[in-house]
Formats: structure tokens, sequence, C-alpha cells
């Protein structure tokens, strides 16, 4: 089957024919018909992560925000069935681990990282294998088609687990998010979807105008505001409940942090960049003295999935307003190379593979 392989860091992918997956016992094979392109594979591609013991091997298959038909089932698989229409998740889970069994298999000690590591090769493949898939395998609603679930992949579960799960927004507060890629947008959705005023913060148009178009009732261009945390305070009458690092830079980390009103919850969920290389300087006493939480958020449990499909089912929120473009398997290198310098726009999906 075709795929597409790390071979060096920051050089094209090699698209190359590699042996088809099998389905351990417990797992399934999935036909992959839409993967989404992350940020994370962007940070796997350039060979980040030395710093986090999280740098992505040469020889990976990148690609972690796959939907696609089940083709194959292990011999103990019962619930999953060939033809199933499916959403994979990333953080892939064992399913029994303590973490698994109380509903938090997105930090599972024994789980996968699809994409990111060998046990896992990645979804911009033809087919894509997934373990203990009773237990990570979300069947997709009739509703919602295979380009707004590669859409969800990371970015949508990640935003919607940081705001419902973590940061737990409620309805009638304000909720600034800080940088508007594929994963702040889907933020700035959900947070409106939830009844929150959302302020979206961005250094490009584009992207503030989406934001905009998707439920942000106020935008601050970081380009040409010297303040960005007091001008998210004047846009909230006295700073965010709920502040958003989509980006993971020091600058917008920081900014995030002191956009918060006394109490208020920060939720970090973009990854840091060699420029940091996993730490931030933070105003801990500034913190301390508002009773400000610093919040970590990665990805979803796969058991609390279907919170998230049942909203877009419904149309309260629709992943396919973000998707932009749509390309093939060749073109994976160019739309990495483009995020270098910010220069993609909304969520684009692999679609010909």
């Amino acid at each position: 089957m075709r795929a597409a392989v790390l071979e060096s860091y920051g050089d094209p992918l090699a698209i190359r024919d590699i042996d088809p997956p099998t389905p351990d016992p417990d797992g399934a094979v999935v036909a992959v018909e839409a993967c989404g392109i992350c940020r994370s594979d962007w940070h796997a591609w350039r060979g980040h992560g030395e710093w986090a013991d999280d740098d992505v091997p040469l020889g990976q298959v990148l690609g972690h925000e796959p939907a696609g038909r089940v083709v194959e089932t292990g011999e103990r698989v019962r619930s999953i069935a060939v033809g199933d229409r499916v959403v994979v998740p990333f953080n892939l889970g064992d399913g029994t681990c303590r973490h698994c069994r109380n509903g938090h298999g997105n930090v599972c000690a024994d789980g996968w990282a699809l994409g990111f590591e060998r046990d896992a090769p990645g979804a911009f493949a033809e087919r894509v294998a997934v373990p203990r898939a009773e237990y990570n395998l979300t069947e997709l609603p009739d509703a919602v088609d295979f380009d707004a679930a590669a859409a969800l992949g990371c970015r949508y579960v990640t935003a919607y687990h940081a705001l419902a799960h973590r940061a737990d927004v409620a309805t009638g507060e304000r909720v600034a998010v800080h940088g508007c890629g594929g994963l702040g947008l889907a933020a700035v959705q959900l947070a409106a979807a939830m009844g929150a005023r959302v302020v979206a913060v961005d250094l490009r148009d584009g992207p503030l105008q989406l934001a905009r178009d998707l439920g942000a009732a106020a935008t601050v261009d970081a380009s040409a505001t010297e303040d960005v945390p007091a001008a998210i305070h004047d846009a909230t009458d006295g700073g965010a409940h709920v502040s958003m690092d989509a980006l993971g830079r020091a600058e917008t980390c920081r900014n995030s942090v002191r956009s918060l009103r006394p109490r208020g919850r920060h939720v970090q969920v973009g990854l840091t960049t060699e420029a940091e290389r996993g730490e931030v300087a933070l105003p801990t006493d500034w913190m301390t003295r508002w009773d400000v939480d610093f919040l970590g958020s990665r990805g979803m449990p796969p058991s609390r999935y279907d919170e998230l499909l049942a909203l877009v089912a419904d149309g309260t929120v629709d992943p396919g307003e973000l998707v932009t473009r749509r390309v093939g398997l060749a073109d994976v290198s160019d739309r990495l190379a483009a995020m270098t310098d910010y220069g993609t726009v909304g969520v684009e999906v692999v679609t010909a593979l």
C-alpha cells in the first residue's frame, strides 16, 4: 500500500509502497478515507520533541487524524464489524489500565500515540492498524462525513476535552483563544457553541476573519496590539474566565495566563517549538496572588468521543466549516512546509490516498 514515510527531518516525505498492516487479535485495520494534516505532524516532521523524549523516529508513517471504514478485524473483536464507518483517536489506550477504566484513556501509561511511535504507524497511508479496537474505535454517525471526521482529528477532540472536561467552560463565561490555527479555530467554534463569549487572537487577517465567522464575539490582532492581555481585559470586562494557548510559543502562553481575571483557568494545548524546548517561564507569583489555575490537556479519552460526535451529528458544531483544502498524499510535504511560516488557514485534509 502507499504511505508517506518520514526518512529525514525537514525533507519531503517519501511516498512509497509498504506492506499493509494486519490486525492484532483484539485490533482492526481501517481503510483511510480522509486524514487531517496537523501542526503536530509538522512538529514530528521537523524532529521536535527531543526535550520531552518524544521525538518521532525516522522511518515512521506520519498522520494521526484518520477516519475510514473497517476492512479487517482480529479474532477477539466482537462489537466492531467490517464495513463500519469509524473515527480513530490519536491517543490510543490499552483499555485495561486504571486511567482507561476510569475514563482517562488519553493518559494511558501503556497506550500508543498514532503516527508518532514505531509501534503505531500512522494514517498518511491507504490503511492503518488500530490496537484494542473495541476500546479505541468510535462509530461515525451517518450524518458526519469522512472529511469532517478527519477535521475532528486531534483538533476538535483536543479543544473539546480542554474546554469541556479540563476548564469546565460555563455558559456566559469569557473565553480567550490564543492562536487561530486549526486547533484554535476549533476551540473558538466549540466555546461559542457552549454559550461562552469568545475573543480570538492571531497575527493574521485570514484566521481572524474565520474566527469571527465561527462565532468569536471579538478578535485581537496581535501584530498591531502592543499589549495583548490588556486588550483581552478590555474586551472581556476584566479578563477571561478561561484562556487557551493553542499555539505553544512562550509569548502566547504568557499572554494567555496574563489575560485571565482572578480565579481564571489557563489551559495549555499548544506544543512548544525548538525555541522553548518544552519550558516556558511564567508569572507564578501573580498566578498565586490571583488564584489562577494552569491546566494541561492532551487529546480526549476515546470513551468520551460520543459526546462530541453527538454535537456534530445534530449540527451544534460543524468541523467541515474549518476544512479549507483537500489534497493528495503526495501533497503532504508541501502542506507541512507551509506550516513553518504559518502559511495555512483552517484544516487541510488528505482525501486522495
